[in-house]
């Protein structure tokens, strides 16, 4: 049975736009927290594509993500992820090849099927509506752009070819855990949003995975919302951000990362409050010992080979808190090992 001590722990960063900060605040601290999380221990720091949302600054995702591994020097940083029907494949791989050219050996490329918007959004992002049927596809394509250069091949991705950036799939149900099986790549589960089918997922990426050159065996991540504090009590009062977050997000107003308030009482429906639960499903709230003891069951539960955790904060400082938190739960620096 796997133990956190065994397995490698990664971040999704969001780079929240936060109420009463810029755009330029929010860039400066997805920086300054990989470098927080690169000194603490942790394997990766990936990036989300989402658009049209006040609370996030991370839409333009290939271009953030070199800003941070500028900013760093041994983190893996990618992708978590570049919604592909989104974009062309060509396109895609020409930037994550520009990356690979610049930071060797430290990027990574995770792919989800969603739009990361609504559909209004979506549709002035050009995308056509039934863009995800194509995904099976696209992945290939874009595999093989970043692959060795055939030759009968006239389109070639420059940069990209030859640079086989690692592809992870991503999802929150269980349509990529299939493919990501037959494909034979890694697969990373979102249950940091939609946690309800996690173990089904698995089970179907693990029974169903076909080895490839680069994964000879399967190799699932878990992704996980974490507000770790120095108690219990101050956890709870800090995870009120996110839950008044996704509480606008339900009402189809969302809004930048709120503070924190005293109570959330009175502030949603028992409906809305049950909603915004489900989605916090798989939520880690707490202090030190109540974090530890909570991931410990989590890998017991899913035998993940690897964690991500994606920490919801209004203050920054408090978000590298939890992250140090989490470090030292999973006695990050004591097991670090390379990429």
């Amino acid at each position: 049975m796997k133990r956190l001590a065994d397995i490698p722990i990664s971040v999704l960063d969001l780079s929240p736009l936060t109420e009463g900060g810029t755009v330029a605040d929010s860039f400066r601290n997805s920086a300054d927290l990989a470098r927080h999380v690169e000194a603490l221990g942790y394997r990766r720091f990936w990036l989300a594509e989402h658009h049209n949302i006040p609370g996030i600054a991370s839409a333009a995702t290939s271009v953030l993500i070199g800003h941070v591994a500028a900013a760093t020097s041994t983190i893996r940083v990618g992708s978590g992820g570049i919604m592909l029907p989104n974009h062309p494949p060509l396109i895609i791989a020409e930037q994550f090849g520009t990356l690979e050219a610049l930071f060797p050996g430290r990027i990574d490329l995770g792919l989800g099927r969603a739009p990361g918007t609504d559909q209004t959004t979506s549709r002035a992002l050009r995308r056509d509506p039934s863009a995800a049927d194509d995904f099976p596809d696209q992945v290939q394509e874009l595999i093989a752009l970043l692959g060795p250069v055939r030759a009968a091949q006239r389109v070639k991705a420059i940069p990209g070819a030859n640079t086989n950036v690692p592809v992870w799939l991503l999802g929150s149900s269980t349509f990529s855990a299939q493919l990501a099986a037959f494909l034979g790549l890694p697969f990373a589960f979102a249950a940091h949003f939609a946690p309800r089918l996690l173990h089904q997922a698995l089970k179907i990426y693990r029974d169903n995975f076909q080895p490839s050159a680069a994964w000879p065996e399967p190799h699932a991540m878990v992704g996980l919302p974490v507000i770790a504090a120095d108690t219990d009590e101050e956890a709870r009062h800090l995870a009120t951000s996110v839950q008044q977050m996704i509480l606008q997000l339900i009402r189809h107003a969302p809004i930048p990362v709120p503070p924190p308030v005293v109570s959330m009482d009175f502030r949603w429906s028992s409906a809305e409050k049950a909603a915004v639960d489900d989605h916090l499903g798989a939520a880690i709230i707490g202090g030190p010992e109540t974090v530890r003891a909570k991931l410990e069951e989590v890998v017991a539960a899913t035998g993940a080979d690897e964690l991500m955790i994606h920490s919801g904060f209004y203050r920054h400082e408090d978000r590298k808190r939890s992250y140090e938190i989490v470090a030292e739960a999973a006695s990050l620096a004591a097991s670090l090992s390379p990429a």
